[in-house]
């Protein structure tokens, strides 16, 4: 008989975690979060339904890497929230898990020490610990959905997801989106092409079968029903794709493929070409297509932190300064501030004209 191994051959040590069930018991839902969750849900349903006027912004940092800036920041946002609620409508970025193009920090869940240590259990504590803690001051929370199991720990602390530009082919990712809780955003290629979000879209209305686990970490097929609130996020290529050309192309190619007509522009990523200063101009061509009249936007996405720009993960994480991202560059509070109370302004205005005709 052989002696070679052909069983885990590269894996290197397995661990055990908490189950879904058992997280949620420990660090339950309550009835303010409760609340928080139902009526992000209910209200970002209504805008993509077009009957709730106000616009969608998605506001946050790149990532969650420092729970206490995080902290800080949504309160900050919450209370902004608040000011401008008659015509936005605020949602906190809350990405606990990034993609990488080939190897890096993989989020709070994944590596919640910074430092390698890689204590996913204690990520999914620390990831759910948090969302409770933003959604009890009423303010709602989005995420990107990456790995195909954490929904089962913090799907219910959310109110709108992502489907990002490195997953949106994924059929996994499809699948997963087509049995998720909240309406989800598919954004389009890297390369700046939107044909596979449409179909990811098309792939995530429809009844999906696939393997996963319960709350009780027993393995399971689950059966979909289909996700009835996929949309494009717009989120630039090679080239931006925010403009009024790139945006009747894609409401077209929408209604021609026969899937809802309802675009979330991201200001970012490649409609920034990476320079967060640059958002502030895309939301600016964003509010002026609103402006001109019937438009297939419904919201905007910021990446936004305590202070502007972006800094390396340290060797030491002690090192890392405070409120700055650690891997996309944002703009800062008061640059957020700022956009968001324009914005406000702005569609004010447009929601009261429409009320007139």
């Amino acid at each position: 008989m052989s002696t070679h191994r052909i069983n885990n051959v590269n894996i290197q040590s397995v661990n055990q975690l908490t189950t879904p069930y058992e997280l949620r018991r420990h660090l339950p839902q309550t009835p303010a979060t409760q609340r928080t969750v139902v009526r992000g849900r209910d209200t970002i349903e209504r805008i993509l339904d077009r009957e709730d006027p106000r616009l969608l912004a998605i506001v946050g940092p790149c990532s969650i890497h420092d729970l206490k800036a995080a902290a800080e920041y949504a309160q900050r946002l919450h209370a902004l929230a608040e000011e401008v609620a008659d015509a936005l409508f605020v949602v906190m970025r809350v990405y606990f898990e990034k993609p990488r193009t080939a190897l890096g920090w993989k989020g709070l869940i994944n590596d919640p020490y910074l430092n390698e240590s890689f204590r996913v259990d204690e990520g999914l504590h620390m990831a759910r610990r948090f969302l409770i803690e933003v959604n009890s001051l009423g303010l709602p929370v989005a995420t990107e959905a990456l790995d195909p199991l954490t929904p089962q720990y913090i799907g219910d602390q959310i109110s709108w997801t992502a489907i990002g530009a490195r997953t949106s082919e994924s059929q996994t990712h499809r699948e997963l989106a087509s049995g998720l809780s909240t309406p989800v955003g598919f954004k389009n290629a890297t390369d700046g092409s939107i044909d596979v979000a449409l179909n990811a879209i098309k792939s995530s209305q429809g009844p999906h079968h696939f393997l996963g686990f319960t709350e009780a970490g027993l393995p399971a097929v689950f059966a979909t029903s289909g996700n009835p609130y996929p949309h494009l996020v717009l989120r630039g290529g090679k080239t931006p794709n925010h403009d009024a050309a790139s945006v009747r192309r894609a409401e077209e190619a929408l209604r021609k493929a026969g899937l809802p007509a309802a675009i979330l522009v991201d200001c970012s990523h490649g409609n920034s070409e990476k320079q967060p200063e640059r958002q502030a101009n895309v939301l600016h061509d964003i509010l002026d297509q609103v402006e001109a009249g019937p438009s297939a936007i419904v919201g905007f996405m910021l990446e936004s932190f305590l202070e502007p720009g972006g800094q390396p993960l340290a060797t030491d994480p002690a090192q890392l300064r405070y409120g700055v991202s650690i891997t996309d560059a944002c703009i800062g509070w008061d640059t957020t501030a700022r956009l968001l109370r324009e914005a406000h302004a702005r569609h004010k205005n447009v929601i009261a004209e429409r009320k007139n005709k």
